[in-house]
């Protein structure tokens, strides 16, 4: 056995490792054109049933997979106790390239046995009349000493209605479903129950500095972002997912521009279409610009410090600004630019910057998704996206156990050939005083 050559193909296999896990962030793209979109690969298929008997439990921290004709309205089911605050969410995916119109999209909600509706959202189309992936969610929230109908235990309906116009595709829709349980706070803490009147809503100052990084095709492979100035591109029909991690206190704000293209000069209105997504994929807010030919951009509507007390607040946009964690951007370009613009890619620029402060976390023990850690900004400051990370954190684990292998190889080799010369100096073995041969393991007959 040449000893050299096994520790060499073992060191090398380590540093090989290493080396896979160096890859450039944000490079996923979707298999079957710019138009796909990524699903979490651990969902599991569920199917909505258009009765509440039948329908098919989720359990927390699970993500599925379903789908949703056009003027469906289907159930699921979750079991929920008296003191949790639970979110489901659910992002509609299109089929295809059909037509959709601005009322067209999804109302989620969770509603008692007795149909008590305890909190539903809305994932529409709206001006942007483009398919691409729109994401929804309902909670329901228990304050204290509340004996509504949705503060008990039990058994609750989650149900999804899809709207579309008679004009619009009927195609299919597939649906990415998730639910979340929030963490309980602190025992002592005294929150506000009321949502902050002011806060600060001015814009900051541009970053400066353009460094690429490309966009993922879903929530689930989103690229991590950071304040900064990001340069990407879109293709007609593509949507780019992004994330940034917002901690309690922080505010978030983003700005998308389109590059010139010198092809044509036609206008097309509500071209880019940019949406904000919270931790739970629940909607936040979003924006859109028109198209022709000359740089466009637009900027996200100011939005709060994350704190737990926004829930409170009766706007949409401000009570979804409720936790800390990673806040979903999507950047999405009308098909229709393709006419006159042709497939090729357009150049994105994203502008983010998180301003503030971070503060202590609410909840009592680990957050979860509703924080942010070390890691998450690690993650923010290389571009790195969750299977990305996921993938980085094994290689590194099997390059760390390579590397330990060899070493350990390396010592026991090490240790026999010093044995070895040690014997080579000392020289064969004398024999006994007594003349007789040394013992070789042999019984006397068998000599």
């Amino acid at each position: 056995m040449n000893r050299q050559r096994s520790s060499g193909r073992v060191w090398s296999a380590a540093v090989a490792a290493v080396c896979a896990v160096a890859v450039l962030p944000g490079q996923a793209e979707a298999a079957d054109g710019p138009g796909a979109y990524a699903f979490d690969p651990a969902a599991k298929t569920v199917r909505g049933t258009e009765t509440n008997a039948d329908a098919a439990e989720l359990t927390p921290g699970s993500v599925y997979k379903s789908s949703i004709k056009p003027g469906e309205k289907l159930y699921y089911r979750v079991d929920l106790d008296d003191r949790t605050d639970a979110y489901v969410s659910a992002v509609a995916v299109p089929r295809g390239a059909g037509q959709v119109a601005y009322g067209d999209g999804i109302t989620v909600s969770i509603r008692d046995l007795d149909d008590s509706r305890c909190g539903s959202g809305d994932g529409l189309f709206k001006s942007a009349e483009f398919p691409r992936p729109v994401a929804a969610y309902a909670y329901r929230t228990v304050e204290k000493d509340d004996t509504g109908p949705c503060a008990a235990a039990g058994a609750y309906n989650v149900l999804i209605e899809r709207q579309s116009k008679a004009t619009s595709s009927p195609v299919e829709w597939d649906l990415e479903l998730r639910y979340v349980t929030e963490p309980g706070l602190k025992s002592g803490d005294a929150l506000p129950t009321e949502a902050p009147e002011t806060w600060p809503s001015a814009s900051p100052t541009p970053p400066t500095g353009r460094q690429k990084r490309a966009g993922g095709s879903g929530f689930y492979e989103a690229t991590s972002l950071e304040t900064g100035e990001w340069a990407d591109t879109v293709a007609p029909g593509q949507t780019r997912f992004y994330r940034v991690p917002v901690d309690w206190g922080q505010q978030i704000f983003a700005t998308a521009g389109l590059s010139n293209n010198n092809k044509s000069t036609e206008y097309h209105g509500n071209a880019l279409s940019v949406a904000l997504d919270n931790p739970a994929l629940g909607h936040v807010g979003g924006a859109t610009t028109s198209y022709s030919g000359k740089p466009a951009s637009v900027a996200l509507d100011p939005l709060p410090p994350v704190a737990y007390q926004n829930r409170y607040d009766a706007a949409s946009a401000v009570s979804a600004m409720r936790f800390a964690g990673w806040y979903y951007l999507s950047v999405t370009l009308d098909p229709a630019v393709a006419e006159h613009y042709g497939d090729t890619p357009i150049g994105l620029t994203l502008r983010i910057t998180v301003r503030g402060k971070a503060l202590p976390s609410p909840y009592a023990g680990d957050a979860g998704i509703f924080g942010v850690s070390g890691a998450d900004r690690d993650m923010a400051r290389t571009g790195q996206s969750a299977p990305e990370a996921e993938k980085s954190g094994r290689m590194t684990m099997v390059a760390a156990g390579g590397i330990g292998a060899g070493s350990v190889l390396v010592l026991g080799l090490g240790v026999w050939t010093l044995l070895a010369r040690r014997r080579a100096v000392a020289g064969p073995t004398p024999p006994p005083a007594d003349g007789r041969p040394p013992y070789d393991g042999r019984s006397p007959q068998a000599r």
